[in-house]
C-alpha cells in the first residue's frame, strides 16, 4: 500500500520591501512521504522569494502555486502561471538534472533552482558547464544552516511572516526567525 502525502497548511504574510509587494497567502503544502521537512520549507521559502512576480509579471492576475513536486518530476515545485495559462516562473528545489531544466526553460519565461543540501557544491561543479547556455536559468544556493533551521519551523498548521529586504528573507513564526541570504551561482 502506497503512503499518502502529509498535508500542511500555512498562512504566509509576505512583506517584500525590495519589490514593494505585500500580501497574505493561504497555502496548502502536500509533503510527499520521501520529502523532508527541510525540502518542504525550502519550497515555501522559494515561493516567498518569488511571490513579487505575481504583481510584477502578471499585474496580480496569475496563479502562484506549489506543483506536484516529488510526485511528478515534470511539474515544478513552485510556479507562477498567468491568466492565459503560460508558465511565467518555474522553480525547482534541490539538485535537478540538466535535461529537466532545459525542458523547463522551454516551457517557462524564467527558471530558478534553489539548491540547499550539504552536497550542493558537488552537484554544482558537475552541472555548471551543462547549464551555462541556459539564459532563462538562475541557480541559487540556500546555505545549509538556513535550510536546516527552516525545517524546525515546519508544523502541520503554520502562521508565518516573511520579510524580504536587501536580498535577505527573514521567515518566522512569531517565536523564532530564520534569516536566509541565498547566494547566486548563475
Amino acid at each position: 500500500m502506497a503512503l499518502k502525502s502529509t498535508i500542511f497548511k500555512a498562512a504566509l504574510s509576505i512583506a517584500d520591501i525590495d519589490h514593494n509587494y505585500y500580501a497574505d497567502h493561504a497555502l496548502t503544502l502536500a509533503r510527499h512521504p520521501s520529502e523532508t521537512d527541510e525540502r518542504m520549507m525550502v519550497r515555501l521559502a522559494a515561493l516567498a522569494l518569488q511571490a513579487h512576480w505575481l504583481q510584477d509579471l502578471c499585474n496580480g492576475d496569475g496563479t502562484l502555486a506549489f506543483g506536484a513536486g516529488l510526485s511528478d518530476p515534470d511539474d515544478p515545485d513552485v510556479s507562477l502561471t498567468d491568466f492565459t495559462g503560460q508558465k511565467r516562473v518555474w522553480v525547482e528545489v534541490g539538485q535537478p538534472e540538466d535535461k529537466p531544466l532545459l525542458k523547463a526553460c522551454q516551457k517557462s519565461d524564467q527558471v530558478l533552482v534553489y539548491c540547499f543540501h550539504h552536497a550542493a557544491e558537488v552537484w554544482w561543479r558537475s552541472m555548471e558547464s551543462k547549464v551555462a547556455r541556459m539564459d532563462k536559468l538562475q541557480v541559487w544556493r540556500v546555505p545549509t544552516e538556513s535550510s536546516q533551521a527552516l525545517a524546525k519551523l515546519a508544523q502541520r498548521s503554520m502562521q508565518l511572516q516573511a520579510t524580504v529586504q536587501e536580498n535577505t528573507l527573514m521567515l518566522g513564526d512569531g517565536t523564532q526567525t530564520v534569516d536566509i541570504e541565498c547566494v547566486r551561482w548563475k
